[in-house]
């Protein structure tokens, strides 16, 4: 707590990932995430190249690269995770990342959100996803069809969900974590 007594709450801006060839990861990362390198340089702490990306013109950046990571060294990271705006996007994205060839790909209905998993270059885990209007206790997952319309999608979620105990809205659980943090109005 601050001397004010309010919780401080910081916000995940971005993240930083060990790489084995940044090249290689730049490239993947602009061409199926549409991230712009924003910054490139040597950092002598590390005793490598590091890459600053981002696709939001107001932050420097969201996703850095970082060479070093050591031989046959696994990935550090559970997975990172990018929200795109419709299910339009994110079937776009599925697509995308067929006609790449991308290893590990798995969509998934979590009820609370739908999400395209799959492995970048050198194995770490990207979810892009997009929140559902609906909540339920998680972790839940199902395969997501991207054969369905988007309206099927959502009505099959609502669907399958509305039967699980815990499911409400998403704005009503919103509304709910929000008075449980103090931030309610």
């Amino acid at each position: 707590m601050s001397k004010t007594g309010k919780k401080i709450r910081p916000m995940l801006t971005h993240a930083g990932i060990w790489v084995w060839d940044i090249k290689k990861m730049e490239s993947f990362y602009t061409r199926m995430l549409g991230f712009d390198v924003t910054d490139q340089g040597y950092v002598e702490r590390y005793n490598g190249n590091i890459t600053f990306m981002s696709n939001d013109p107001r932050l420097h950046h969201q996703l850095i690269l970082s060479e070093g990571r050591p031989e046959g060294a696994p990935s550090t990271v559970n997975q990172l995770s990018f929200e795109v705006a419709s299910l339009d996007e994110l079937r776009q994205m599925y697509h995308r990342v067929v006609d790449e060839g991308v290893k590990n790909l798995l969509p998934r209905n979590h009820g609370n959100a739908w999400s395209v998993y799959f492995d970048d270059p050198e194995g770490n885990n990207v979810e892009v996803y997009l929140d559902s209007p609906f909540h339920i206790p998680q972790p839940f997952g199902e395969f997501l069809d991207f054969e369905l319309s988007d309206e099927e999608i959502v009505q099959t979620t609502e669907a399958r969900v509305r039967e699980i105990e815990g499911f409400s809205m998403r704005n009503e659980w919103v509304a709910e974590r929000a008075k449980n943090m103090d931030l309610a109005d």
